[in-house]
């Protein structure tokens, strides 16, 4: 049945919907925490056994994700990436006209809508200029969290939304309705991934990402806007979480962690067929994610600007080149946070995975289209003011 998923087109989408169900179905029935084989700190989930006995042989993590590779020990080819230190609307728009090559037919606008009142979400006003200029017929889309709170019903989750001001355009809760699956290939975690139904929906994808810390993947960009966000509330999020029986939640921590999310980042960014453009918003950036909303650690990082690619390995490491490229000061709260949960490891799975390019060149493009370096970016930055 996965080889028959895996060969339907976007033109198939009823399709599609119909065999994810029926994948779901098959693995709700195996277990009810979502897997029937154990891995080294969970779950094989998904029925995955990276290609062997899941009895004799589990997936073991990587290593290293504590561990900054610097750019020049770096090898393969090279992307672009864009830059502009214009944190507006116009700096938005500029930044998305530059990769916006692709985004045809059905698109949704995968964006972090945030708790009630969070302070450091991407400002609604800039969203609304780029998608009346730009995305006049997309949906910002979501799905709900794993977790009890603000987001956790579709109900509390409009009302949220609403509270928010995000209201001038439809927001699409992905699993508001159901779960499908869809696959996740190259993996050793997972064979397929659950996300929202209503994804199938679309035909490209713009991830409009906050880059901020995160309190247990180190820092959040592209990968776990899509990763963690695309995976639906009750079924996705906990494969990715959570070890079948565990009391805790959260137990799936560091290198393990961070290679679930990117397997899950990979089977929602290879469905969409390279019809999706990133663009991260490097502003408020408290080492806390947007789930924490008012309880967000204080903001100490200085703002830098908006990068955006086609390549999402690229342009979330160009985020954190960037971080790395401050002074000892001025990067301090996030490298700490990044390299005492292990979140480096995004960026090497991401790299074992295919999924981009971990060099690149940066655009300037406040200054002709000029190339320049992390440092380059990263100079005469200003303290945070909070506004």
């Amino acid at each position: 049945m996965n080889t028959l998923f895996e060969t339907l087109t976007k033109d198939d989408m009823k399709a599609k919907m119909f065999f994810g169900a029926l994948l779901l179905s098959a693995v709700v029935a195996s277990s009810s925490c979502g897997g029937s084989n154990s891995s080294s700190n969970g779950s094989n989930v998904g029925g995955n056994s990276g290609g062997k006995d899941a009895e004799t042989e589990k997936p073991v993590a990587g290593t290293d994700g504590n561990k900054y590779v610097a750019y020049e020990e770096r090898t393969g080819d090279e992307s672009i990436v864009y830059f502009t230190r214009d944190l507006s609307a116009a700096g938005l728009i500029k930044a998305y006209e530059k990769v916006s090559e692709g985004i045809t037919g059905k698109v949704g606008v995968k964006l972090h809508t945030g708790e009630q009142n969070g302070p450091n979400i991407i400002p609604r006003e800039w969203v609304k200029a780029l998608m009346e200029k730009d995305l006049k017929d997309a949906n910002i889309i979501e799905t709900n969290t794993y977790y009890e709170g603000d987001r956790y019903t579709t109900e509390l989750h409009r009302k949220t939304l609403e509270i928010n001001g995000w209201t001038f355009c439809p927001v699409d809760i992905m699993d508001e309705e159901d779960t499908v699956t869809i696959p996740v290939t190259g993996g050793k975690w997972f064979k397929k991934m659950a996300v929202g139904s209503h994804l199938l929906n679309y035909e490209s994808m713009v991830a409009l990402t906050h880059f901020k810390g995160h309190t247990q993947g180190g820092f959040g960009g592209s990968n776990k806007n899509i990763g963690i966000g695309c995976a639906d509330g009750r079924i996705g999020k906990m494969w990715i979480h959570t070890t079948p029986g565990s009391e805790d939640m959260w137990d799936i921590k560091e290198e393990e962690f961070m290679e679930r999310m990117t397997e899950s980042c990979k089977a929602t960014i290879d469905y969409f067929a390279g019809h999706v453009s990133y663009v991260n918003v490097m502003r408020n950036m408290s080492v806390s994610c947007d789930c924490e909303g008012v309880a967000a650690e204080p903001v100490v990082t200085p703002d830098v600007g908006i990068l955006s690619s086609k390549d999402i390995l690229a342009v979330d490491q160009a985020c954190v080149d960037i971080i790395y490229a401050m002074t000892a000061e001025e990067h301090a709260a996030m490298v700490e946070r990044m390299e005492t949960r292990h979140g480096l490891r995004q960026l090497s799975y991401m790299k074992e995975l295919g999924m981009g390019n971990n060099r690149y060149k940066l655009i300037d493009l406040d200054n002709g289209g000029v190339e320049i370096s992390a440092m380059d970016a990263a100079k005469d930055l200003k303290p945070f003011i909070q506004k």
